[in-house]
């Protein structure tokens, strides 16, 4: 699990700026929020411009280097925080995966320049290199010894390098390393707001219609649908070998994207995604204003179902403050963003929080601020 990333020059984000998921209180309700003392599901919270989508894209900066998973170039133009005179932005991620702690430090020029790396497992160095001193990488794990540790000129990340290039031997370190390796490639980003958008976790693109349908899970999302209200009775129909999604009337059948509203087809993109993270069992899912679209129901609904995928940990941003209840999660678990700040709501505030506090409430009264 991802316990912490501090950023620093980095599009909005020109003083260091954390966050951490592993600050957490003694909380005894909606515990299965947090997992072996950390944040599994958390919302973010935080006015427009307030960095919440850079967050995401912070974290997932990490996909383009040690991953050949999809990675969106154009949300990484203005890659360099404009008001700094630093030319380069650095990244620290500290995860636990199987109770060791692995920290991976690098700075970057732009999304694909790599400068220095390093590697910390379980407090040991096992890799690193700066690119401004030499271009040689150091390396402290058992399988290789034979590896040639010049990269040139070249802005292959050390990580991969040796990830795609050794056969380690098996060792705690190596097989950390691997979990490390195998978590980045699990990671995912999704994003409905302006358009559909995703980053990490695989490679290409791929139908949705076709893929909710061939998982025979078309009648699940039909009553998802009569759930929240949406009347409707649905069908697929093959067009050139792919499955398209109608709507069923009296007097004829619609294509589902033709005249679903604006949240009912955010809704299909969300359950596309809701099926493929327990499929491949994603292991870091962040979704940028998850509720655009969605009726404040509709959102709380979503939550209740990614809160029963247990073993994803899951980060959503939302501008809805009807979400923030303890009802769906835990003051710990939802946290306020300001251009140089998140902190979770139980450390907002000197009062001691408990479940029959309406923290919404507080939260519009100014009790966080």
């Amino acid at each position: 699990m991802l316990t912490k990333i501090e950023i620093t020059n980095f599009k909005n984000f020109n003083e260091t700026f954390t966050f951490d998921l592993s600050d957490i209180g003694n909380f005894e309700f909606n515990q299965e929020s947090v997992k072996n003392g950390i944040v599994n599901k958390a919302l973010i919270y935080g006015q427009n411009g307030c960095g919440k989508s850079n967050l995401g894209f912070a974290i997932f900066d990490i996909i383009s280097h040690l991953t050949d998973n999809f990675f969106m170039k154009s949300k990484y133009t203005n890659y360099l925080n404009a008001d700094s005179n630093e030319d380069k932005a650095s990244f620290r991620f500290t995860f636990l995966l199987n109770d060791i702690e692995v920290i991976y430090e690098y700075s970057k020029k732009d999304y694909q320049t790599l400068i220095s790396e390093k590697l910390t497992i379980d407090n040991k160095e096992v890799l690193s290199i700066d690119r401004e001193k030499s271009t040689k990488f150091r390396v402290e794990m058992e399988g290789t010894e034979t590896l040639k540790t010049d990269v040139g000129n070249s802005n292959i990340s050390i990580v991969s390098y040796v990830d795609k290039n050794s056969i380690l031997n098996e060792n705690l370190i190596n097989k950390t390393f691997n979990t490390f390796i195998i978590f980045i490639k699990n990671m995912l980003l999704s994003k409905t707001l302006d358009e559909n958008i995703y980053i990490g976790y695989e490679q290409g693109t791929q139908l949705v219609d076709d893929y909710i349908v061939k998982r025979d899970k078309l009648n699940d999302f039909e009553k998802i649908l009569n759930g929240i209200g949406v009347q409707c009775k649905l069908k697929s129909k093959e067009i050139e070998g792919k499955e398209y999604i109608f709507f069923i009337y009296k007097n004829k059948e619609i294509e589902f994207k033709n005249i679903a509203s604006s949240g009912t087809n955010a809704l299909k993109m969300f359950y596309f995604w809701y099926l493929k993270i327990q499929e491949k069992k994603a292991s870091f899912v962040f979704i940028d204003e998850f509720d655009a679209f969605y009726h404040h129901d509709l959102s709380r609904l979503v939550i209740k179902m990614l809160k029963k995928i247990t073993d994803t940990q899951i980060i959503l941003t939302t501008h809805n403050t009807s979400n923030i209840s303890n009802d769906l999660l835990r003051p710990d678990c939802y946290f306020l963003m300001h251009p140089n700040k998140i902190q979770s709501l139980s450390r907002s505030t000197a009062q001691e929080l408990r479940k029959a506090h309406n923290i919404e409430k507080m939260y519009r009264a100014g009790a966080f601020e």
